[in-house]
């Protein structure tokens, strides 16, 4: 099975996709003027939970928002949840 992870900046979301067929996605609302992202969604589909999809989007977008100087506020429940379980993340959080 093939992974693939991008960066939807036309639909404000990070997509994971597995075998090229969406797998699941983190939303989030950006805020320029304050360099803010606001991770207010994750979704995995039902047919891929349970394999990590929800964990693999989330690390990435957390990546890509701190590689172009983003803060984050994790207001989704599993980005917050994900973020505590990995406190190398916890100083993107203003």
């Amino acid at each position: 099975m093939t992974t693939r992870l991008e960066h939807n900046i036309a639909d404000t979301r990070y997509e994971i996709y597995h075998d090229d067929v969406l797998a699941g996605y983190a939303d989030y609302a950006q805020r320029d003027d304050l360099e803010i992202r606001d991770f207010h969604h994750t979704m995995t589909f039902p047919e891929f939970r349970g394999r990590g999809v929800a964990a693999e989007v989330v690390k990435f977008g957390l990546d890509d928002s701190r590689e172009h100087g983003f803060k984050v506020i994790p207001t989704c429940w599993y980005v917050e949840k994900y973020i505590v379980e990995h406190p190398e993340y916890a100083g993107l959080v203003p």
